[in-house]
């Protein structure tokens, strides 16, 4: 019998892979015409897309940057271009940018919302990227208190004062805790400290103030305007809802019963209200409950009832994390004897924070989206000074140019809110299949 195996003695070798399954001629393959269907799909797709810029592009570059008004405008075009259409004025862009970003803020103050923002990138630094200097954490503790002694101006004893505030609950909560125990000691905490802040920090400001006389130049709030306005209401509300949500979301889930019924009816009754109707409230309504001569700023009105907007619905959010969390998750806190708060910090809420990352994102983007709202009750958005723009007689008529401008800006800050989100899911993810 004729022995017909064969063992190979050499390796046979490497060879370079299809060049249709490679590179960019292997991920158009891959991707776009991977099989019939996929490819007329892309072929559509393609011709619809071309189509689109075809009337966009010359819309955006063959356009007039330079000029005084759209009559003037529309005269520079016919001379370029004839008398075709799809020609952008960006005329008006250039000639009110200042205004759309700052509203009526005095332009020899711009130096202080602009330090304001730079501030605000050191202060989150920190906290959202774990590579960033530790130092940053001390922008990051007084920057809730410069922010608003910078936007308003005024004397700097106010922001002080009320930084004390928080040092005095703190000394109180830590002298009264061995004594009356924890949870009492927090409330006298918190009552010390409004108790300062309500009644005390305005005369000892005012005497500090008479005394040694430290501040800069106050700004009004109806000065406010523009995406300055915007990004001031949004970085509040953002900054101080998720805290609060936080809160709620465990009180939901509290077996004391006052507690759950508290939470439960916040919530309820703020997710079941327009946010315009709790606008109106802080505009018209808000100062019928108020003493008379009570002076409550409109944009620190706005900013409350936009952070408790977005206080509860952040609330469901991380509620929905906390439910998807396996109970053995809570009998591990148990099993190491954790207490409730222990086990909350360091076991529950980290995980169902995760979990929540893409609800907590995307509330925040929908909270930065609607503080056009605030134009209803007369306050000078971006979306408000657009209107008022286009009332001048020398821009009238013009549209597109200006929302497509604040449509840009938006687009800028929630993309960037976006990548975040999934950097963040990406750094934070446990399997690694």
């Amino acid at each position: 019998m004729t022995d017909t195996s064969f063992v190979r003695h050499d390796m046979l070798p490497e060879q370079a892979p299809p060049a249709t399954s490679v590179g960019l001629l292997g991920w158009l393959r891959k991707n776009l015409f991977s099989g019939w269907v996929n490819s007329i799909l892309t072929v559509i797709s393609l011709g619809f897309i071309a189509y689109a810029l075809a009337g966009l592009l010359p819309w955006v570059f063959q356009s007039v940057w330079v000029a005084d008004s759209l009559k003037e405008c529309r005269e520079i075009m016919a001379a370029t271009w004839g008398e075709t259409h799809g020609h952008a004025c960006w005329g008006v862009i250039r000639e009110r940018w200042l205004q759309l970003m700052f509203g009526f803020y005095p332009p020899e103050m711009y130096w202080r919302p602009i330090l304001a923002f730079v501030l605000l990138l050191a202060a989150i630094a920190p906290v959202l990227f774990p590579g960033a200097p530790r130092q940053l954490l001390y922008v990051t503790a007084i920057y809730p208190f410069l922010l608003p002694w910078l936007m308003w101006g005024g004397t700097i004893w106010g922001p002080v004062l009320v930084a004390a505030g928080l040092a005095i609950g703190y000394l109180v909560h830590r002298f009264l805790k061995p004594i009356i125990g924890g949870l009492f000691a927090l409330i006298a905490a918190v009552a010390a400290a409004l108790i300062w802040w309500l009644f005390l920090v305005g005369p000892i400001s005012g005497a500090l103030s008479s005394a040694l006389p430290i501040g800069i130049e106050s700004v009004i709030s109806r000065n406010f305007g523009g995406f300055m306005l915007s990004i001031l209401i949004g970085v509040v509300a953002i900054g101080v809802s998720l805290p609060i949500g936080i809160v709620l979301a465990l009180g939901r889930q509290s077996d004391l019963l006052i507690v759950k019924a508290l939470c439960v009816g916040f919530i309820e009754f703020i997710r079941g209200v327009p946010l315009i109707t709790l606008l109106f409230v802080a505009s018209t309504l808000l100062n019928i409950f108020l003493p008379p001569g009570t002076n409550f700023d409109i944009i620190l009105r706005v900013i409350i009832m936009v952070t408790l907007f977005a206080s509860a619905y952040m609330a469901e959010v991380i509620r929905g994390g906390l439910a998807a969390l396996p109970r053995g998750q809570y009998e591990g806190a148990d099993s190491l004897g954790l207490d409730y708060w222990q086990a909350q910090r360091l076991i529950i809420m980290p995980q169902a924070l995760k979990i929540s990352i893409p609800g907590i994102v995307s509330t925040f983007i929908g909270v930065f989206k609607d503080t056009v709202l605030v134009m209803i009750i007369g306050l000078m958005d971006p979306l408000g000074l657009a209107t008022a723009i286009r009332a001048d007689a020398a821009w009238n008529g013009i549209y597109w140019e200006l929302f497509a401008f604040i449509a840009f800006l938006f687009f800028i800050f929630c993309f960037s809110m976006s990548r975040y989100s999934m950097y963040l899911e990406r750094r934070l993810r446990t399997d690694h299949s």
